[in-house]
């Protein structure tokens, strides 16, 4: 399907997408802290500089929008205009991401997407996920 807008718009449109302090991590983010837990923000000295990072459970959480993180749903579904720039973009996303991920596993640490689609549901399984670990750390100190 071709853009109803103009390229001018669409460039100008595109160039106000934040990377950093959106709405749906800023949820995750009042979400995790009010579950308890505290946090640190796109730490640089990890690889991929995740979106929160929890230190004392070596967690690291990426919150992806699913258009430019290429998830399978609605909203990850790739545009039908210019379709060699957007496969190169979005296709390097995801490599960097999956790189990310891995290096942060061999270094120990827990890696975790949320994905915007599914916000509440990740959101919910990460926090569930992090009380065990705090049980698990509680157990360990006593």
């Amino acid at each position: 399907m071709a853009d109803r807008i103009s390229s001018e718009r669409r460039s100008a449109l595109m160039g106000r997408i934040a990377g950093r302090h959106t709405r749906p991590e800023l949820w995750v983010r009042v979400q995790l802290h009010r579950a308890g837990f505290r946090f640190r923000l796109h730490s640089k000295h990890l690889p991929g500089s995740p979106d929160i990072v929890l230190p004392r459970y070596r967690t690291a959480v990426y919150v992806h929008g699913c258009f430019w993180h290429g998830h399978h749903c609605r909203r990850g579904t790739r545009p039908t205009s210019n379709v060699e720039f957007w496969t190169k973009k979005l296709d390097a996303n995801i490599r960097r991401d999956r790189e990310a991920a891995e290096t942060l596993q061999s270094l120990g640490w827990r890696v975790h997407a949320v994905w915007t689609c599914q916000l509440t549901d990740d959101t919910d399984r990460l926090i569930a996920e992090l009380k065990q670990a705090r049980r698990a750390l509680e157990t360990l100190a006593l």
